[in-house]
């Protein structure tokens, strides 16, 4: 059995992030059975995220930066140019997926290219996303609606750090940020989404083929 195709988009840098969230379930009400997986690959302007749960006494001190209240998993991130969101929509039937494996599979196409450039990474258990030692470099967050999802992961490759020191990370206080950059990574962000992109529909097909 294989997979239908996964369209990537590269949708470019500053994007807003109401717009682009009213646009994923805007295609996800509007799927067919027949409807093309698609992956969106993006920089947001700067924004933090709460998410459908999330916990306003993680957001320290926004100052100018605005805040949107999402319908993700997950608590409280950062978005901002210098990091690359990569938005999945996906059939997650179709594709004989859960919800926790899709997360896993998110993860493992960060580590997956994150090997590519000699730079080891894992998963935690008792926090979704992908760290470098006790360092966060992605983020994952994910919305299922009418058995198909939306929203995804952020990749932090040459992002301004700062703005995490306004919020508690992910709902953690004082966890430790790191970037591709920082890791000695010549990468830009368009670049990186495209060796995502080749990882993320590897697994598919892997994934599909057990």
């Amino acid at each position: 059995m294989t997979r239908g195709p996964l369209r990537t988009r590269w949708l470019g840098t500053g994007r807003d992030y109401q717009a682009i969230w009213t646009q994923m379930r805007q295609f996800t009400d509007e799927r067919r059975p027949d409807t093309e997986d698609e992956l969106w690959l993006l920089e947001h302007e700067q924004v933090f995220t709460l998410g459908q749960a999330g916990l306003p006494q993680h957001l320290l001190d926004p100052g100018p930066i605005p805040v949107v209240q999402c319908d993700r998993g997950g608590q409280v991130t950062y978005h901002g140019p210098g990091q690359l969101v990569a938005y999945l929509l996906l059939d997650l039937k179709r594709a004989r997926l859960g919800v926790k494996q899709l997360v896993h599979l998110l993860e493992q196409a960060v580590i997956d290219l994150l090997a590519d450039h000699q730079v080891l990474a894992q998963p935690r258990s008792d926090a979704p996303g992908v760290y470098v030692g006790e360092a966060k470099i992605a983020s994952v967050g994910l919305r299922v609606r009418h058995g198909c999802s939306y929203h995804g992961l952020a990749l932090n490759i040459g992002l301004d750090p700062a703005p995490f020191a306004r919020i508690n990370p992910c709902g953690y206080p004082g966890l430790e940020i790191t970037r591709a950059e920082d890791l000695g990574l010549s990468l830009d962000v368009e670049t990186a989404g495209q060796q995502l992109a080749a990882h993320l529909g590897r697994l598919l097909d892997k994934e599909l083929a057990t």
